[in-house]
């Protein structure tokens, strides 16, 4: 099952760069192997925000809710989930192909 997942991260103002610096250190580090094993299809930042959008394909919706408390920044993420079907106007099966 494919799924789009929009993450805001709202850090407390009252934490420090240094912290936020460690928090994106092991974030790119767990991103890169959620792609690395084929659970993240895709990532992609929003311009002039701290979010970004990111495809997983997962079997098991347990799975993918572990996923996302997974993330080093999970406790200061509003993750938005929306399940994705195929559309029957699409021309290709595989839209990673064309990438």
């Amino acid at each position: 099952m494919l799924f789009v997942a929009r993450m805001d991260v709202v850090f407390p103002e009252s934490m420090t760069d240094e912290t936020k610096a460690d928090f994106q250190v092991k974030e790119k580090a767990y991103s890169a192997d959620l792609q690395e094993r084929g659970i993240m299809k895709g990532i992609w930042r929003i311009v002039g925000e701290y979010s970004n959008i990111s495809i997983y394909e997962v079997d098991d919706l347990d799975f993918l809710h572990a996923t996302f408390q997974g993330f080093p920044m999970f406790a200061y993420m509003n993750v938005k989930v929306t399940p994705l079907a195929k559309h029957p106007n699409a021309t290709t099966d595989d839209f990673f192909r064309q990438l």
